[in-house]
């Protein structure tokens, strides 16, 4: 089974009572009530045309992607000598 590859959209609303009118965009994972943005999940071959078709209604602000996709995800730790130090001996 391939898994699609998705990134998330970030659209902001005049009024949330249109957010239910989001879902045939894509799965709505979060609606936030008191900033009125919605965040929507499609596929990333589909974005750019999702954008264009949602920004294209009066009742959205302003569409956003999310770069979430695109961000490296592995950290890696710097150890600090005096703290190691402090480990080793029990403080």
């Amino acid at each position: 089974m391939m898994e699609n590859k998705r990134q998330g959209i970030i659209v902001y609303l005049h009024s949330l009572k249109h957010s239910k009118m989001l879902r045939k965009f894509g799965n709505v994972h979060y609606v936030s009530k008191r900033l009125k943005y919605v965040v929507l999940y499609c596929d990333m071959d589909l974005i750019e045309k999702t954008m264009e078709k949602i920004s294209s209604y009066s009742y959205v602000k302003k569409v956003e992607p999310s770069y979430k996709p695109f961000l490296k995800l592995e950290f890696e730790s710097k150890l600090d000598k005096a703290k190691e130090y402090d480990y080793k001996i029990g403080i």
